[in-house]
């Protein structure tokens, strides 16, 4: 494969940019080498500065759920930047888009629109900080919400342990209200809340979490959370920035019928642009200025084309809701051929899977939280990813991200996908 053009791009952008790249997991640091530069993409397919076809399992992270450059998309987009790229004022979009988010998301009754998931993450904790009138929140090990300093926390040793700042530049001050328990542990989470009795504001996680890898929740694990929330006067958000219109068209709280206070939504929800919101309950949503005390301010929320891409995207998303279906059956496929590949040259793994998003972990432990996760051989991984890269296929860089489907992915492509995964596991 040759790098010579992506490679001389890298040198020039470390002498401009911290470490070359805009954010940190783009550096490619996990898996070994120097980034590939990325000069264009259309449907399955990236295609890098130095012309290199590479099918593509991230999807920008998870957005381009209909594949790069999708016609409806692109043509919304092309038809609002006619009438200027940003007005700093309401305009008709942003009522449309929230409309349409309050109808297929079954929590949300009103909903802010921000610029980023992490500006939507710390805005719902701010607000049900205002709303209950206290300051601690808790979020699990392993569940990324974006880079604010609350969230940068690392777990403590115990179930009841103050988190200690996980980042230069996040104060003690700020992980003092930051508690943490461990995913699909119900048990903890009632140790740490008993306590902080009326200490806590609200409960933030990922309910499908996506960057420890793909890692589903437990059976009654959503519920017990949502019963332990209702009987503490606790705040349930959940950040569906990765899984909202991607796991169904009210994301993974349609798929497994629980229903939380808020929810942060993002990444699909701007088309590709870089969009975010938080919506829930009217009673919450009010405390949001200028309808209440609590505020939040953003002079490109809700930037007109940003908006209409966001709008094409979830109108597809809501008037097809076979696309569920058809990429269920093709992450299906792609799933059970890397299983069987997997197997035949007897090696350990576990493989988790829920619709359109999966990871491989070279473990045969169960993954069901960030310490499992964390028994995966990170070497072979790097190794594999690099095998598959020399093959055309490109992963996330981090053994510790998911993989996403697109509905540009034909059964053609599962093919090659299989195939290359199977001489890819034979090199490492």
């Amino acid at each position: 494969m040759n790098k010579a053009g992506s490679q001389a791009l890298f040198n020039q952008a470390k002498k401009v940019i911290p470490g070359g790249v805009n954010s940190p997991v783009r550096a490619f640091k996990a898996v070994g080498g120097d980034p590939l530069f990325i000069k264009s993409a259309k449907g399955a397919f990236l295609y890098d500065e130095d012309g290199n076809e590479l099918l593509d399992l991230i999807n920008s992270w998870g957005p381009m759920i209909l594949g790069h450059s999708h016609p409806k998309i692109q043509e919304a987009v092309n038809r609002a930047v006619e009438s200027s790229l940003s007005f700093g004022a309401p305009s008709s979009r942003e009522v449309e888009i929230a409309e349409l988010i309050v109808e297929m998301v079954p929590s949300v009754e009103k909903v802010r629109m921000v610029n980023s998931g992490t500006e939507a993450t710390m805005s719902a904790v701010r607000v049900a900080r205002g709303f209950t009138g206290r300051d601690k929140f808790l979020k699990f090990e392993g569940c990324y919400h974006g880079h604010g300093d609350s969230f940068l926390i690392a777990a403590g040793s115990g179930a009841v342990t103050m988190g200690t700042p996980d980042s230069p530049g996040v104060t003690k001050g700020t992980a003092k209200d930051t508690l943490l328990a461990k995913f699909n542990d119900l048990e903890q989470v009632e140790s740490v809340v008993n306590g902080h009795k009326g200490e806590i504001a609200a409960l933030i996680l990922e309910p499908v979490v996506g960057n420890m890898g793909c890692v589903s929740p437990k059976d009654g694990f959503l519920q017990g959370l949502r019963d332990i929330c209702d009987k503490e006067g606790i705040v349930l958000i959940f950040d569906e920035v990765m899984t909202g219109f991607r796991l169904a068209p009210g994301g993974a709280q349609e798929l497994y019928g629980v229903t939380p206070d808020l929810t942060t939504m993002g990444k699909i929800i701007g088309g590709g642009m870089p969009v975010g919101a938080y919506g829930g309950k009217t009673e919450i949503m009010d405390y949001v200025s200028p309808q209440g005390p609590v505020y939040q301010a953003g002079t490109l929320s809700g930037n007109p084309v940003a908006m209409a891409a966001g709008l094409a995207m979830l109108r597809e998303l809501n008037n097809h809701p076979e696309i569920y279906s058809n990429l269920d059956e093709a992450t299906g496929q792609i799933v059970n051929g890397i299983k069987d590949n997997l197997n035949r040259l007897s090696m350990p793994y576990t493989i988790n899977h829920v619709g359109s998003m999966f990871s491989l972990f070279f473990t045969d432990e169960t993954v069901v939280d960030f310490d499992t996760a964390k028994t995966t051989d990170t070497d072979a991984f790097g190794k594999y990813f690099q095998a598959m890269l020399s093959r055309g296929i490109y992963l996330a860089p981090s053994q510790f991200e998911t993989l996403f489907v697109s509905t540009a992915i034909t059964t053609d492509l599962v093919d090659r996908i299989v195939t290359a995964n199977y001489e890819s596991l034979k090199s490492i």
